[in-house]
């Protein structure tokens, strides 16, 4: 029906034009009409022209549809009923369309709204590497990985250690490596893992940097617990009866002795009765030995609060002044001041007192110095330090110095620092040790 309205229209216009156009030549072949010529001929152009932009109508609509898509004006509206052209139909038409591709447009923002939440919110960073050395790190984890440094090329990645520089660098798609990295001087190991990706031309590996480092120390916690608990559950079946047996032999010895005349059987039994004493001593001394472990072997959980770390420090400060010697002196640093950590403060007081000890033996009768250090580092953790100017410990026995059961005093157990790091591990947290290249060491907890 419009479109054969617009027909109609257009014939009659094109009839008006070939009417005008025969009267101006008409009267243009007669003398004395020179001003009716001029008059017709005006109204034939102007009659011309209208049927022009009559018929261009259309298509300038549609040009102005197509110009709506491709600039994604989605508040464009064809009404062309007023135009007299008779597309009514189109119009809806390209209204319709545009409405169509503006629910589109909108369900995709919607969806792709929705899944860079769920990038920003995956636990595990992600990190595209592409073929010129580009590095895009793509959700929230990735970015507290790196914290405060800036992160856009492979080289950037140096700041972090060669081995993960060259794990990313080398890593193919589909494989699993492990890699150190290495933050505020502190090492943990990371799983990476990378698939490909092709966008038009632009060929990307998408890498994931996994942190294992808790899950290794909580394994390694589990299976020195496991020995210990079976170590000291036999050690104390075995050693419980011999104790106590000897406890009894040495009173039935002492018994005997009383009543025994003869003084070369009294010595004799004075001699097995400080045998047996011995005996039973030593097995109590095993036995108080044994009970130490068991704190490895069943580590409490924390009840964590928050404090500051100033307090924390004041309150080992106190504990420890007891016991160091008047050559020693303890100096506290707290940036900022108002810092604040959320664990168990006997736990954690309990772990710096120990150190603080072990520094004081390290430094020993000589005039030194002992520093408490609370900061926050790159990646917004709260880190504690506990600094020396002692002798530093031997760099082939740095690694070993958390193992249970080492230890390198002839009157020590092996527990304290072993202790310490499982407090560490209940608080999700680290402890690492490196020397100081002035001399000393740095034992560094990371919450």
């Amino acid at each position: 029906m419009g479109f054969s309205r617009f027909g109609l229209l257009l014939a009659l216009r094109l009839l008006l034009v070939v009417l005008a156009g025969l009267g101006t030549v008409g009267l243009a072949l007669q003398s004395g009409y020179h001003a009716a010529t001029l008059l017709l001929l005006a109204v034939t152009v102007v009659l011309a022209v209208e049927v022009h932009h009559f018929v261009a109508r259309t298509n300038r609509e549609l040009a102005r549809f197509l110009d709506a898509v491709k600039y994604a004006d989605f508040g464009q509206r064809f009404q062309s009923a007023p135009l007299g052209a008779g597309f009514d139909t189109l119009g809806e038409t390209f209204s319709d369309l545009l409405e169509r591709f503006r629910a589109e447009r909108q369900d995709q923002e919607t969806e792709l709204r929705h899944l860079k939440a769920l990038l920003e919110h995956v636990p595990v960073p992600l990190v595209s590497v592409y073929t010129d050395g580009e590095v895009v790190p793509w959700n929230n984890s990735a970015r507290r990985l790196f914290g405060a440094t800036p992160v856009r090329r492979l080289e950037d990645l140096e700041a972090f250690g060669s081995d993960f520089v060259l794990g990313v660098r080398h890593i193919q798609p589909g494989e699993r490596q492990l890699a150190d990295f290495v933050v505020d001087g502190v090492s943990q190991r990371v799983a990476l893992a990378a698939s490909e990706l092709t966008i038009g031309s632009r060929v990307e590996r998408l890498i994931s940097v996994l942190s294992i480092q808790s899950e290794l120390d909580g394994m390694q916690q589990s299976a020195w617990q496991d020995l210990v608990r079976v170590l000291t559950h036999e050690i104390m079946n075995s050693i419980t009866p011999v104790s106590s047996l000897a406890k009894t032999a040495t009173d039935l010895v002492e018994d005997a002795r009383e009543r025994v005349i003869d003084e070369t059987v009294r010595e004799e039994l004075q001699d097995v009765r400080d045998a047996v004493a011995t005996v039973a001593r030593r097995s109590d001394g095993l036995m108080n030995f044994v009970a130490s472990y068991r704190k490895l072997a069943r580590p409490p959980e924390p009840d964590k609060s928050a404090m500051r770390v100033g307090d924390l420090f004041e309150g080992v400060a106190r504990i420890a002044a007891e016991e160091l010697p008047g050559a020693i002196t303890l100096s506290t640093l707290v940036e900022p001041e108002q810092l604040e950590l959320l664990a168990d403060r006997e736990m954690v007081e309990q772990v710096l007192i120990n150190i603080v000890q072990n520094a004081r033996q390290a430094i020993g009768d000589a005039a030194g110095r002992i520093e408490l250090r609370g900061r926050l580092n790159a990646r917004g953790h709260v880190v504690i330090e506990v600094v020396d100017d002692g002798p530093g410990i031997p760099e082939d026995i740095l690694d070993r110095i958390f193992v249970p059961f080492y230890t390198t005093r002839r009157e020590g157990s092996g527990v304290g620092l072993a202790l310490s790091r499982q407090i560490m591990v209940a608080h999700q947290g680290t402890i690492t040790c490196t020397n100081r290249d002035g001399g000393g060491a740095v034992f560094s907890l990371v919450f």
